[in-house]
């Protein structure tokens, strides 16, 4: 399948949205939940006025001009969050575009975009059971912190 990852436009932002939605992690068996879920302030802060912050970077994943994935960094207080001067990460494929390798190269630009301005490293959280801890472990991430379902992880720029 070909496909292109590129920045994400202004006018794109809001899409993010959606891909927030998409990148809560659902364990087989458990039923999704609502698609308003991610108007929770803690959810929210991962999208809300995105692009106001000079290190709010976002990148698109998109196959024949339709955008199927994003890949997007922020300084916030999540999950994941580290210190002050660490984004945290996103990164969330429509389903039936997961598992052939488009992740993990939106994951590779990321990490190259956020080395060019200047970051020292990116952290993310992830659940123990979502498959895509594995991609994040063999493209440079290591688990600093865990709790009972999530872990805790860097990957040194």
């Amino acid at each position: 399948m070909e496909y292109t990852i590129r920045e994400m436009t202004v006018m794109e932002y809001p899409l993010l949205n959606e891909f927030l939605y998409e990148a809560i992690f659902i364990p087989d068996g458990i039923k999704p939940p609502p698609k308003n879920i991610i108007a929770s302030p803690e959810l929210q802060i991962y999208v809300d006025r995105f692009g106001a912050s000079k290190a709010d970077f976002a990148l698109a994943a998109e196959v024949e001009q339709e955008i199927v994935g994003a890949v997007w960094v922020r300084i916030i207080h999540d999950y994941g969050h580290i210190d002050d001067e660490t984004p945290s990460l996103a990164i969330s494929l429509y389903k039936e575009y997961r598992g052939q390798g488009i992740g993990t190269d939106m994951m590779k630009e990321m990490l190259s975009l956020l080395k060019t301005h200047g970051y020292k490293r990116v952290s993310l959280s992830v659940q123990k059971a979502n498959y895509a801890a594995e991609m994040y472990r063999k493209i440079g991430f290591d688990i600093i912190r865990e709790n009972k379902e999530e872990w805790i992880m860097v990957c040194n720029l």
